[in-house]
């Protein structure tokens, strides 16, 4: 098969369109033929090199994935069943996967991670991580479904508890996670305000359904966001952009509201006064991925058309590399979506 893998960390030029093995799927995993495999920013940290983190070398990475079986030794899935695939992989045997919660299993991983991903013709995965997908949903929407959307219901849902009536703020609202988190906000019920960086970029949060959209970078977010809401605040923050806008995330909450995160894009190193959280009775949750029965409750509202990715471009495997240089430079609204 052909696969964009690297051999070495370093910049986007270390990706190599190249001849790679084919993966055998052993008894209980299915091979996929990949259709379309979407960009992560995970993707770019792991090309860079994590402290602590291992990856394996030549590597490819890709947790979001679509395609179709190609085959399955245990016989669950037919040959040519068109499938999504859920990114995140765990034993299935420890007490939290056995209780629900396996994206808090000791061996979780991430499709593509420090396995191999999508970012190929092939991948190999196992049967429980495969849903099939109808017929009229597209594999470049099934591609970027799954792990932006997964990351913003557990964050939502999961965790944040969202109902309706509450107001959401919601950071980077055209962004991938910042897009699905503005469209399950209101299908709970809620009232979304985004930030967006630019007038394309907010016009896009706007059509995605958010009430109100900031300037990103023009105006004071936790100001805007009090005025909003007649100097209240919000009941719940989705944050996913880390040191530059914590302060302000946090400020934009009401009296017994919650932040939850799920990223540090633009930094790790995040203070709080703690006179602030205590006397505001306030709530910070992290949160990571999601489980395999939060994607599956999710996934009929896709199939639907009640919740739908926002696709900047699709672009061909070979230029693997010019993709991770556009989401790199933050040139991207939605998901960057490769082809094989």
């Amino acid at each position: 098969m052909r696969a964009a893998r690297f051999h070495a960390h370093g910049g986007p030029e270390v990706l190599r369109y190249e001849a790679a093995p084919d993966p055998a799927p052993a008894a209980g995993e299915v091979l996929v033929r990949v259709r379309a495999c979407a960009l992560n920013h995970l993707d770019l940290y792991q090309r860079r090199g994590l402290e602590r983190v291992t990856i394996p070398f030549p590597h490819i990475s890709g947790a979001d994935v679509s395609g179709e079986v190609v085959d399955a030794p245990g016989g669950e899935f037919a040959a040519g069943t068109r499938v999504l695939l859920q990114p995140g992989l765990s034993c299935g045997r420890c007490a939290a996967c056995l209780g629900g919660l396996d994206n808090m299993c000791a061996r979780y991983d991430v499709l593509g991670y420090q396995s191999d991903g999508g970012y190929a013709e092939l991948v190999r995965v196992p049967a429980v991580n495969v849903v099939p997908i109808p017929d009229h949903v597209s594999f470049v929407d099934a591609a970027a479904f799954p792990l932006t959307f997964l990351t913003a219901w557990h964050m939502l849902v999961g965790r944040a508890q969202v109902t309706a009536g509450e107001t959401v703020l919601v950071l980077a609202g055209a962004s991938g996670v910042g897009q699905a988190a503005i469209q399950l906000a209101k299908l709970f019920g809620a009232r979304v305000i985004a930030t967006a960086g630019s007038d394309a970029r907010r016009a896009r949060a706007s059509a995605l359904g958010a009430d109100e959209v900031i300037d990103h970078y023009g105006a004071d977010i936790a100001a805007e966001a009090r005025r909003l809401t007649g100097r209240r605040g919000v009941d719940v923050v989705v944050e996913h952009v880390g040191q530059a806008t914590w302060a302000k995330s946090v400020r934009a909450l009401a009296p017994g509201g919650r932040l939850v995160t799920c990223g540090n894009t633009t930094g790790w190193d995040a203070a709080i006064d703690l006179r602030f959280l205590f006397s505001r009775q306030l709530s910070l949750l992290g949160s990571y991925m999601g489980t395999k029965g939060e994607l599956l409750q999710a996934a009929p509202l896709f199939f639907a058309g009640r919740l739908r990715p926002l696709v900047d471009a699709v672009m061909p495997l070979a230029e693997a590399a010019e993709a991770h240089r556009r989401l790199e430079a933050g040139d991207v609204a939605g998901k960057l979506v490769l082809t094989p």
